[in-house]
């Protein structure tokens, strides 16, 4: 995974309350068992008509919005079921980052693993986002791991909450099994000076 430090990005606004991991990801595509591709398929049923073609009232498909990396929703995104492909679709999409006023744990354990960084604010944060980002929809938000904190277009700071473990593995790039390979030689220098008792059976 690419390492997580400052991220500085325009936002994709799509305020809609309880985003669940199926518009996320429609349950159809879960039969594929690899990331790659899984960007095409994000937020399938809202970005395509049904003949297959863009829908040109849904967010990601107007102008201007191709390349965003900071996703801003409404409260409690990533409600449903659990599912790894809905992290997978957004980092495939190219979302480093999503804005919520409340996260579903199972979708927030996912998205951390998987190099997504859920930005949790408060209501009255998030409606000063919004208000700036309806002034200049062109803002950037700057998104600092280091020091737990978002800049708004406007000027704002805020603290976002993330744990020692996950705020640790984004900033290194890894994943969990990454962040145990890092420290190989510590584990197998605790091993060689910690053998294991003899049986005396």
């Amino acid at each position: 995974m690419e390492p997580f430090r400052i991220l500085n990005s325009k936002v994709v606004p799509l305020l809609i309350n309880d985003i669940d991991t199926d518009q996320i990801i429609p349950a159809r595509f879960l039969k594929a068992t690899d990331k790659a591709g899984m960007g095409d398929h994000l937020f399938a049923d809202w970005r395509y008509l049904p003949d297959g073609s863009p829908n040109p009232d849904f967010v990601l498909n107007e102008p201007g919005m191709q390349g965003r990396k900071v996703l801003l929703a409404g409260d409690n995104f990533g409600c449903g079921s659990s599912r790894e492909h809905a992290p997978w679709a957004l980092v495939g999409y190219g979302f480093r980052a999503v804005i919520s006023t409340g996260f579903a744990d199972i979708f927030r354990n996912n998205a951390l693993k998987n190099g997504l960084l859920p930005v949790e604010i408060s209501p009255d944060a998030h409606r000063d986002l919004v208000a700036d980002l309806e002034r200049d929809p062109n803002g950037e938000v700057v998104i600092d791991l280091e020091s737990q904190t978002i800049t708004f277009p406007g000027g704002r700071t805020e603290r976002f909450p993330i744990d020692a473990f996950s705020r640790n593995c984004l900033l290194e790039g890894v994943d969990q099994l990454g962040y145990l390979l890092n420290r190989l030689a510590l584990i197998e220098a605790y091993e060689s000076s910690h053998p294991a008792p003899v049986s005396t059976i």
